[in-house]
């Protein structure tokens, strides 16, 4: 599966903080590889429908973190080191997750039930997907 970019307007999170969350997202679980080139920053903003300054806001910050490296010219590139992300941080970016989406579901009236139930059809549909059976 090829990784993606989306972005939600409905979540009250910055164009740029899902992005960056997208991306150290990927890298954390493998679906963004050391060493892959990213999307250019112009590229990015036109498949979004975002300013482009979205975007450099965001690769600067991944940069900074340690997550991407930008080669002028050449493009951005996912970091070599696979120890970018820090325990506390990926808790906190977790749990942050967690409560923007119980926040959504709420408000569409589902059920914690619902939630669980829905979550681990997914977590089995995926597991059986990476095993090559469906």
């Amino acid at each position: 599966m090829a990784f993606t970019f989306s972005l939600s307007n409905s979540s009250g999170v910055p164009y740029y903080r899902q992005i960056v969350n997208k991306v150290t997202y990927g890298v954390a679980n493998g679906m963004l590889k050391p060493g892959e080139r990213l999307p250019t920053v112009r590229q990015l903003a036109v498949d979004l429908q975002v300013n482009l300054n979205t975007i450099v806001k965001a690769y600067s910050e991944l940069e900074l973190r340690g997550v991407v490296n930008t080669q002028q010219g050449t493009g951005t590139f996912v970091s070599e080191t696979n120890d970018t992300i820090d325990p506390g941080e990926k808790e906190k970016g977790l749990k942050r997750l967690c409560f923007s989406f119980l926040d959504e579901v709420t408000a569409m009236g589902i059920s914690t039930d619902d939630i669980f139930l829905t979550l681990n059809k997914i977590v089995k549909e995926r597991s059986n997907s990476r095993k090559g059976g469906r």
